[in-house]
């Protein structure tokens, strides 16, 4: 999950939406410099992904493989007029329990040309960081505002991406329901979206093409998710190799550590998800009247309004008792969400700020630790540039380097490494 304290102070004001896309136009800019292809012109604002029947699933949802294209239309990417082919499609995925569900990918080729064997794929995860699917990708990769701020926040990591010739697929991986902090339904709407997008054949992409994920903040997470998933969900699949950054792990320390600041709003959100995730648990019956008002009040939030809205909140304040975290039960639940518990079989470069503010390295120190442990190819950098936000920009340049080589087919060092 991505820190918010840049935020604007009144999100959805017409004047800013406006002034975002010209800030957006200007930052990808760079792609239309090196286009031969006339663009087209930016449409309507499209509905919400609850009132677009595009996201509708059919009936006989269940009768389709995993993976496989429900519907596609093309899209213009953000609703601008810019050189970039994109298309988005409905594809059928399967949640946490086993049940099949229709999620979301938006397919993004460059018009740019591509040497040297089929175009490489990059499965792009956004710090979707929500509980309502107003705040999906899609909507705002589609042109969708004021809702999809992460998804702006990860604009230029995926123009950095197109401008070195990939393709990017951004899923929704959260799926229709908008499950944050599910890690085998984000895993999965990962793998999904990506047969997907090879099956659609979009720009040129195919069962041919080399295959990379990256994600930063809650996007690693489902990243990582991903990676070890792949091996028995989807072992035709063959990743590359993996990018993340800022990898949450030790979900209660995250909490912990942000109650009583200007991003408590991120704990409030972890609250939210694991209670609504987990009904069985029976963590509602921990909350007090605020707590279950929370999650009347705040079933279709984006995580950036939770920011404004919680700032200085403390976990406790939602509570029917003191020590809400360190409940057992709450602890377990939280645990069942913890990434660490089978090795990618993929070479990983991850990294992650010594002195990060959102996200205690000690938890990324133990998860490296956990993957080594398991035999994993991985090298691990701990980055002195403080901060959650800026290592995601200083550092991401390695990560992209580490999955261009892997594209490339240079070998790679294995076991583990640390830098």
């Amino acid at each position: 999950m991505r820190s918010h304290g840049c935020l604007p102070t009144a999100p959805g004001a017409p004047a800013r939406r406006h002034g975002i896309r010209r800030i957006l136009l200007a930052v990808l800019s760079m792609i239309a410099a090196l286009s031969l292809v006339p663009v087209h012109s930016a449409g309507a604002d499209p509905a919400p992904p609850e009132a677009d029947p595009f996201y509708a699933a059919p009936e006989e949802l269940s009768g389709y493989a995993a993976g496989a294209v429900i519907r596609s239309r093309p899209i213009a990417m953000f609703g601008l007029p810019l050189p970039v082919s994109a298309t988005q499609l409905l594809y059928r995925s399967t949640d946490s329990y086993g049940a099949p569900i229709a999620n979301v990918a938006t397919v993004l080729v460059p018009n740019l040309p591509w040497f040297g064997g089929p175009r490489p794929v990059l499965a792009y995860q956004v710090a979707e960081n929500s509980i309502g699917s107003r705040c999906a990708p899609s909507h705002a990769l589609h042109g969708g505002w004021p809702t999809g701020w992460n998804t702006l926040v990860d604009s230029p990591f995926m123009a950095a991406a197109m401008l070195r010739g990939w393709a990017v697929v951004v899923s929704d991986y959260e799926g229709p329901d908008s499950r944050f902090l599910d890690g085998v339904n984000s895993g999965r709407g990962v793998l999904d979206g990506v047969r997907a997008a090879l099956a659609s054949g979009h720009g040129g992409i195919g069962a041919s093409s080399p295959v990379g994920a990256y994600g930063y903040s809650g996007g690693a997470y489902a990243t990582l998710w991903a990676a070890e998933l792949q091996p028995e969900y989807a072992p035709e699949l063959r990743l590359a190799g993996i990018g993340a950054g800022g990898v949450p792990a030790d979900w209660a320390a995250i909490a912990e550590g942000v109650q009583g600041t200007t991003q408590a709003g991120l704990a409030v959100l972890i609250v939210h998800a694991i209670t609504r995730n987990d009904p069985e648990a029976g963590l509602v019956d921990l909350l007090n009247d605020r707590g279950r008002a929370m999650l009347v009040e705040d079933a279709g939030a984006c995580g950036e309004e939770l920011i404004f809205k919680y700032g200085g909140a403390r976990v406790d304040d939602f509570a029917a008792a003191p020590g809400l975290l360190s409940h057992p039960r709450f602890q377990a639940a939280l645990r069942s969400q913890e990434l660490g518990g089978r090795v990618p079989a993929t070479p990983m470069y991850l990294y992650h700020s010594t002195s990060d503010n959102v996200i205690p390295v000690a938890g990324f120190t133990g998860l490296a630790t956990r993957y080594c442990a398991l035999g994993a190819d991985l090298v691990g950098r701990h980055s002195p540039v403080p901060g959650h936000n800026p290592v995601a920009v200083a550092e991401v340049t390695g990560a992209f380097d580490h999955l261009a080589d892997r594209f490339a087919g240079y070998p790679h060092a294995p076991g583990c490494l640390a830098r």
